[in-house]
């Protein structure tokens, strides 16, 4: 049995694509990198689907072997599965383009209950935008894929896990230096502040800021079990809208800055709203481990830091 957890990068994307192929009567072949060696140029995991008119989405060598892949997908529109396997060694290989020095091993499988069920499209859906993992278990031998924590030796596990996602409160200069902190980490974030003073377009280039009160701002980003959310305003009447909204929430980590007496005052303040000892205890404040940073660029590393450890479980 081998084992690979897949990334987020573009599943959502391949999934609802996917699905809006099989909605219009098309078919469709899943193509999965199953295994690697070498500088092989796409990870295991890697999709790429593609539909009974010729249309395709995603890659699975970045460019190296797609037309055969495709061509090969052509002949099993009316079901089944396959397993192609390209090396640098290979004739097929220098005649597609593998020329990295890689080895890698794809699986193609007709979407259909006998291979893949697109059942389990809407099931994957479901469990990103919940914030949960998914782990389905390929049969090598007959193709088929399942939802099952039973498995042999020759079967083939994949874990998606799902989309990692961070809301900054406040377009401070921490929050400069967290957003591609987090983005390298896997993170998609998003920097809500309602002060049009903060959201100068040169101040976080290529990145829209969301200008809307926090609450109305969460309301509509709906923080999940793969959500992080954290205030760095220092102002009462925006960082604990923030904080209020993702104690209603299943968010994985919430955060604020301040010392230790701020911290304390916002916890009575939210006590004064109904939330519990432990809501409250949630709140990670002074938000970060302790490092000794000194400014904000470490203050940022920190606070990535324990957002890292808190969905590892290790806090």
């Amino acid at each position: 049995m081998t084992a690979a957890t897949v990334g987020n990068d573009d599943l959502g994307h391949l999934l609802r694509t996917a699905q809006s192929w099989l909605n219009k009567r098309h078919q469709v072949v899943l193509a999965t990198v199953i295994e690697t060696w070498g500088s092989a140029p796409r990870r295991v995991g890697s999709h790429l689907i593609i539909c009974d008119d010729g249309r395709f989405e995603g890659s699975v060598s970045g460019g190296c072997v797609e037309g055969d892949v495709i061509s090969e997908a052509a002949a099993l529109m009316t079901g089944g599965c396959k397993r192609l396997d390209y090396g640098v060694a290979d004739e097929t290989a220098w005649q597609v383009g593998l020329a990295c020095g890689g080895r890698i091993s794809i699986l193609l499988q007709h979407i259909s209950p006998d291979t893949f069920d697109p059942a389990l499209i809407e099931r994957l859906l479901t469990a990103q935008a919940d914030g949960h993992s998914l782990t389905l278990v390929t049969d090598l031998s007959t193709g088929h894929t399942s939802e099952t924590s039973r498995y042999e030796a020759g079967d083939y596990r994949f874990t998606y896990e799902p989309p990692l996602r961070l809301a900054i409160i406040g377009a401070v200069h921490i929050a400069q230096f967290l957003v591609p902190i987090c983005q390298m980490l896997g993170h998609s974030p998003l920097v809500i502040d309602p002060r049009g003073l903060f959201t100068a377009e040169t101040r976080f280039p290529g990145r829209t800021i969301d200008d809307r009160w926090p609450d109305e701002a969460l309301a509509d980003w709906k923080p999940n079990r793969a959500s992080a959310v954290v205030a760095l305003t220092h102002d009462p009447k925006l960082d604990d809208l923030a904080l209020a909204s993702a104690l209603r929430s299943p968010a994985y980590y919430i955060a604020a800055l301040g010392s230790r007496k701020n911290h304390a005052a916002r916890l009575a303040r939210l006590g004064d709203q109904g939330f519990s000892q432990s809501d409250l205890a949630r709140i990670h404040g002074p938000a970060g481990l302790d490092i000794g940073a000194a400014n904000p660029a470490e203050i940022a590393l920190s606070i990535a830091s324990q957002m890292t450890a808190a969905w590892r479980g290790k806090i």
